[in-house]
Parts: C-alpha cells; structure tokens; sequence
C-alpha cells in the first residue's frame, strides 16, 4: 500500500449496531470524499434514554489517497 494518504476522522451513528454506525459514516464521507481505503474505529459510545440503548455511535477515521 505505498503512496500518501490523507485521515478524515467522522462519527456515524445509527439505532441498530455499532457495525451499522460505521457504515453510516463511510456512506455518508463517500458523498464528498474520493479514494477511500481504509477505516479506523476509535471511539464507541451510546445513548441511552428510558433505561433502554436508543443510538450507537463511533468515531471512525477513514484515509484515502491524496490526487494528483
């Protein structure tokens, strides 16, 4: 994997998994970001209202190819 990359880090979240929160937040970067090659999850959180989990969350950094 030679080359240069540039790091985003996004949090995505979603009601359903943390693995769901992750691909909310790479589908979304894929709107305005190009090139993208790998993700890093390094926070997981939740919200939890009513006694019950009602949102899972995750910072992930995502780093893609800097164009030339």
């Amino acid at each position: 994997m030679p080359g240069t990359y540039k790091v985003i880090e996004v949090v995505g979240t979603s009601p359903v998994s943390f693995a769901e929160a992750v691909r909310a937040a790479v589908a979304e970067a894929a709107h305005t970001v190009r090139r993208m090659e790998w993700f890093e999850v390094v926070e997981q959180r939740g919200r939890i209202a009513e006694d019950k989990v009602q949102e899972f969350q995750v910072t992930v950094k995502i780093g893609f190819t800097i164009e030339r």
